[in-house]
């Protein structure tokens, strides 16, 4: 019997087929010639946070923002509007009942002073922490286009040195220029697709050196300007930008949806958006970091989910907090890093 005929026996096939197997096997168990090393920044929900009170029922949840104690203000379309909450999630004040008729973005300036823009009432509010109302841009309760009335105003950036900006958003497309006493310094902006028109000016952020970020959602675009309203830059084609965020390094950070075009059925850009995604930049528009959290179901949303993600918040340790419409609930996310 030649060799050939004696490797082709059922005993020679299978005791080479054996000697593979075992090869294989010995490999596979080797592992992968690399170091498994955690190199991506990730978050993990925080399941703790907050401790709402048991009496308080939330609505929608378009603004969220952090204080230099790490505290943070959630703006809700529900009772009271205004809530506090320490980083451990303890329910510390709320505020607004009598003052605030529907909630759009909240923020806080560099004295700790807490604005909030109510696009019920055409108006831009700065309070104390406390809820005392100390200054309103607007005439509350009628709209209009002038440096005395806003239309649906969505949101404000303050700078170090007291001037005010606001994002005169749903009603009108401008940016509106104030000084610290609430003056009227400057407006611009007009609707359409161009550089420095907006089509939902919904939200707007400042950087250290006065550079304006405004989220022109409608247009799938972040615009920046100087502090003049000049325009300077715009970062197309990366996400429909719902809410702004800057860090105290100079971070904007940008929540959303990955880009899309207008549909049949939308009655604003992405709405409703087809994912949920943040993404880091610097100053000069380079994407430094991006993730995604999942999209929940209508009145479905599990936690660490959102469902129409409106508005974010950085900590001075890195963790995330979120408020979004539909799923009518803010969440912290805990950071962790490589």
């Amino acid at each position: 019997m030649s060799g050939r005929q004696l490797l082709s026996t059922p005993a020679a096939g299978l005791a080479t087929a054996l000697a593979l197997l075992f090869a294989l096997g010995a490999v596979g168990q080797e592992g992968p010639k690399y170091p498994r090393v955690n190199t991506a920044v990730t978050y993990e929900l925080d399941p703790k946070w907050p401790q709402r009170p048991a009496d308080f029922t939330w609505g929608d949840m378009p603004g969220v923002a952090v204080d230099g104690k790490d505290n943070v203000y959630i703006f809700t379309r529900a009772q009271p509007p205004v809530q506090v909450y320490d980083a451990a999630g303890k329910y510390l004040r709320g505020w607004g009942e009598k003052t605030i008729k529907s909630a759009h973005h909240i923020r806080v300036d560099p004295e700790g002073n807490i604005w909030i823009a109510d696009v019920g009432n055409h108006v831009v509010e700065k309070y104390t922490p406390e809820g005392k109302l100390l200054m309103t841009l607007g005439t509350k309760g009628s709209a209009g286009r002038d440096d005395k009335h806003f239309d649906k105003p969505t949101d404000m950036a303050i700078t170090p040195s007291g001037d005010i900006y606001v994002s005169d958003g749903y009603g009108n497309s401008r940016v509106v220029h104030f000084d610290r006493s609430g003056k009227f310094v400057n407006a611009w902006g007009e609707l359409g697709h161009l550089p420095g028109q907006f089509s939902t000016v919904h939200s707007i952020a400042v950087d250290a050196k006065g550079l304006l970020y405004v989220a022109d959602r409608n247009n799938a675009r972040i615009q920046v300007f100087n502090p003049k309203g000049k325009f300077v830059a715009a970062w197309r084609n990366l996400i429909v930008p719902w809410g702004l965020w800057v860090t105290p390094k100079d971070e904007i950070w940008a929540c959303g949806s990955s880009p899309m075009q207008w549909r049949k059925d939308d009655t604003s850009l992405g709405c409703p958006p087809k994912d949920q995604i943040f993404m880091k930049f610097n100053t000069e528009g380079r994407l430094l970091q991006l993730f995604t959290l999942p999209k929940g179901l209508d009145g479905l949303e599990r936690p660490g989910e959102v469902n129409w993600v409106h508005a974010m918040a950085i900590d001075s340790r890195g963790n995330l907090y979120v408020g979004d419409i539909k799923g009518k609930r803010a969440q912290k996310f805990s950071v962790r890093l490589p």
